[in-house]
């Protein structure tokens, strides 16, 4: 998005996602001007439902059957996660329009005072490492974006404080975990550390690491990168926790149930040096995620978690969504273009009327998460189409 950008360019219709594409012999090209339609309404979206503090989503919005969150505390951290996601997914698109940058201003402000605050609920339920995660996220890019060395020093110690923060909650199983429900109360968690988290809580170290100097315990990693390779199956499945690694061919634990599991397990092991993941696993499990997005489709917006096809719940939609750039990132860059113009798309296609993006109703937060989700893989699509 240029500063150039009008609202004029937000008119530009297209599908709201509601249901499943139409298959035409034929689909005409994606082309930049579409993206940054798509794209400019995502960040009108965000900036429009943006709370007064700065933040984004809230305990609102209720449902006969809501994910399990003992307030306070899971709440600070839905909200510390979605806000995360947000002001990340602003800040790739780089638009410069002035209520894009008074709402990124708000954001800053938010995220330096409460992000510090974040904590673990209570012994059963740690949400709060989502929120550590994609604080990192949005914190390495204000980093990259702050022009003062002053505030940039202060980013860079907020984010090894919140790498220290999550460090307190690695299971003692090795990686993180959002529920510890085996009754025990212990200082770390000793309950599901599950493939993904600890894969999103581990991408999120190292991309502070590599961009700010971040300094992460080795021996937890090492602790954190075996955990996930004891969930992995020989065809770079992912099983869904620690404890399904004795079930591995259940529904939940198959190629398609792993499907978005394997874009941020794969990326993640690979960034840490992992050769058993090679250009070749990482090409097989994109082509397998475009091919088969449809079982991930059948369950975005199901109100209730893994009622679909192979166990799939609906949030796993644009997580998967975002985490296929990670790992396509890591292929040469001669592959690029031909997945983001596939992706991009998938996301066009499935853009709300409104210029959200959401795939489960979680409270308020679910449009404002799947936005900036969205947001952060088109700007990495919109980097590789060829040029009109």
């Amino acid at each position: 998005m240029h500063a150039t950008s009008s609202a004029l360019d937000c008119l530009v219709g297209h599908g709201s996602g509601l249901g499943r594409r139409e298959e035409t012999a034929t689909k005409p090209k994606v082309t930049h001007a579409a993206v940054d339609a798509a794209i400019c309404k995502g960040v009108d979206f965000l900036v429009s439902h943006q709370n007064g503090d700065g933040s984004w989503g809230g305990p609102t919005r209720t449902k006969g059957i809501n994910i399990y969150a003992p307030v306070p505390g899971a709440h600070d951290a839905f909200r510390a996660g979605t806000t995360g996601l947000a002001l990340s997914g602003l800040l790739d698109v780089a638009d410069l329009r002035p209520d894009v940058t008074a709402s990124i201003e708000k954001a800053k402000a938010w995220t330096a005072s409460e992000l510090p605050k974040l904590r673990r609920t209570d012994p059963a339920t740690t949400y709060n490492v989502w929120g550590h995660a994609y604080g990192l996220c949005s914190l390495v890019r204000l980093y990259q974006h702050e022009k003062y060395p002053e505030k940039r020093a202060e980013w860079a110690r907020l984010a090894q404080e919140q790498v220290n923060l999550a460090n307190r909650y690695e299971d003692v199983n090795g990686g993180w975990g959002y529920l510890d429900l085996d009754g025990l109360t212990t200082q770390k968690p000793s309950g599901m550390p599950t493939s993904f988290t600890t894969a999103t809580v581990l991408l999120a170290m190292a991309e502070a690491r590599d961009v700010m100097g971040v300094k992460l315990d080795d021996n937890l990693v090492k602790h954190s990168l075996m955990s996930i390779n004891l969930q992995r199956t020989p065809d770079f499945s992912y099983v869904y926790a620690f404890q399904h690694r004795m079930h591995p061919r259940i529904d939940i634990n198959r190629p398609a149930g792993s499907l978005s599991r394997s874009q941020s397990c794969n990326a993640c092991l690979r960034v840490f040096g992992e050769k058993a993941v090679t250009d070749e696993v990482l090409a097989t499990w994109a082509d397998r995620f475009l091919n088969r997005e449809g079982f991930l489709d059948m369950a975005r917006k199901r109100p209730v978690p893994h009622d679909s096809f192979f166990k799939i719940a609906g949030y796993f939609y644009y997580y998967g969504i975002y985490y296929f750039t990670v790992a396509a990132n890591l292929l040469p860059e001669k592959t690029h273009a031909a997945y983001a113009e596939k992706l991009a798309a998938i996301l066009i296609d499935r853009q709300e009327l409104d210029g959200s993006w959401w795939d489960y109703p979680l409270y308020d937060y679910h449009q404002a998460y799947g936005t900036g989700y969205a947001l952060m893989a088109l700007a990495w699509c919109r980097k590789f189409l060829p040029a009109e």
